[in-house]
């Protein structure tokens, strides 16, 4: 059967997505362009026409991987609906246990952007969006009169750190913690910084 002709755009967006996949299966240092090249069965210069390095496809894999989470939190945080329940549903699925994919992912990407400036800016540029995410609608929940929170960003940030420690936590040492501690803790570290009690988070609903 002939190979479906995909535009530049559609085939960029399919090399990137097996660069994440293969990134997430053998680790930054050790993917290769030709691991990408054989996932998709084209060749390697197919993949480097699209991306003259390897550092270039990371970097542009991260940042592909990155619009995709940004995306999906956007998404949650739009609902039209309160916004406890909205900053409930983003924290659970960020967090470790949830939803979110990727993790290893992005433990590989923080570790291996301490020496690669492109990737670090990847980094960077997703973990302010998403701070700035959440505390645009911890903002809105002040101002609706829901919870009280005197400094929306820095509440963003702390929770922010609770969550990607507890990642590093529960990838590196998978099985160390039960889900429902994980998910306690998350829930008590938001009704904490919200000054709400824990239970006006669980009648919000998953």
């Amino acid at each position: 059967m002939a190979r479906v002709r995909l535009s530049v755009e559609q085939r960029r967006e399919e090399i990137l997505r097996a660069a994440v996949e293969q990134i997430d299966t053998r680790g930054v240092s050790a993917v290769r362009i030709a691991d990408v090249a054989s996932a998709l069965s084209v060749s390697n210069a197919l993949v480097l026409y699209h991306f003259a390095t390897k550092e270039k496809l990371v970097a542009a894999a991260y940042a592909y991987a990155a619009e995709g989470d940004l995306a999906h939190l956007r998404r949650l945080l739009g609902r039209r609906t309160s916004a406890l329940r909205r900053l409930r549903a983003a924290v659970r699925w960020y967090a470790p246990t949830g939803q979110a994919k990727g993790w290893k992912v992005w433990i590989e990407g923080w570790a291996a952007s301490l020496r690669d400036p492109a990737l670090r800016a990847v980094a960077a540029d997703l973990d302010q969006e998403w701070k700035a995410a959440l505390a645009e609608v911890i903002a809105e929940g002040v101002a609706a009169g829901e919870f009280r929170c005197e400094d929306p960003k820095s509440t963003a940030w702390r929770l922010t750190a609770l969550l990607d420690g507890l990642a590093v936590q529960m990838t590196a040492y998978a099985g160390s913690l039960p889900r429902s501690t994980m998910l306690r803790w998350t829930d008590e570290a938001l009704a904490r910084e919200l000054g709400v009690e824990r239970s006006a988070l669980t009648a919000t609903g998953r």
